[in-house]
């Protein structure tokens, strides 16, 4: 990631620079990998990327609180201004939107068992193109956030309202599934959370891509923020479907 536009007189200035910012970037592999992960774990039936997710789970919370005490270092020891200042900010709170990526990539690992059972595996389409649009909007998001790009930025939160369009359609096909089968209930409600999960990976990244917005201008985007997801205005058969606090249950 960028660390200035031009070099302090302090060299040491900008190692801690970097070392944020060298931190950040692998946070943001790891969870671009997490996410692909899930993906495969889903889509491919791959049980054997479980075991990854919830490895890198572990390094991202590790990274996270690195991240943390580097932050802390720059604004009591440096005491950075301007530019440097925003991007130091701006960074911890990229942090924590990218470990709790990690968090959902690894609920949605835990609940691969039940989804395995699911003997006709349907709406596998759907969370693939879920999957590539979040994967698409994360990979831009912390690009232009390492840049930094605000144009790019405002292109990443546009493209939220899709993600949370597919992630209502998919929600009503599940209904669909379960009420036609019920023995389908049990995978389908743990593909929901999934699908809820991958539609809040979507929501993280907007959320970088608004942090990389501020980081590179000084100010928040303007406008209300696109959203698409009617889900929660859909019928559960038993009344009591995933609400916002059950993704990570």
């Amino acid at each position: 990631m960028t660390v200035s536009k031009n070099a302090h007189i302090v060299t040491s200035y900008d190692d801690n620079l970097r070392l944020l910012y060298a931190l950040l970037d692998r946070m943001g592999a790891l969870a671009i990998s997490q996410t692909r992960d899930t993906i495969a774990l889903v889509v491919q039936r791959a049980p054997e990327t479980a075991e990854r997710i919830l490895e890198h789970e572990a390094e991202m919370n590790e990274l996270d609180v690195r991240v943390n005490e580097q932050v802390i270092r720059l604004l009591a020891l440096r005491q950075p201004l301007a530019d440097d200042l925003r991007g130091v900010v701006s960074g911890l709170k990229v942090a924590s939107m990218l470990e709790r990526i990690g968090d959902y990539s690894a609920n949605a690992a835990r609940r691969a068992p039940a989804i395995a059972n699911l003997s006709a595996f349907p709406v596998r389409g759907p969370v693939s193109r879920m999957g590539d649009l979040v994967i698409g909007m994360l990979d831009d998001a912390l690009r232009a956030f390492r840049d930094p790009d605000p144009a790019l930025a405002a292109l990443v939160r546009e493209r939220d309202e899709e993600v949370d369009a597919l992630h209502a359609s998919l929600f009503r096909e599940l209904l669909t599934y379960m009420m036609e089968d019920p023995r389908t209930i049990t995978a389908c409600t743990h593909l929901m959370f999934v699908s809820k999960n991958l539609e809040r990976i979507g929501d993280q990244a907007t959320n970088i891509a608004e942090a990389a917005h501020y980081r590179a201008t000084g100010c928040i985007l303007s406008g209300e923020r696109p959203k698409g997801d009617t889900s929660s205005s859909l019928v559960w058969p038993d009344g009591d479907g995933p609400g916002e606090d059950d993704t990570l249950s």
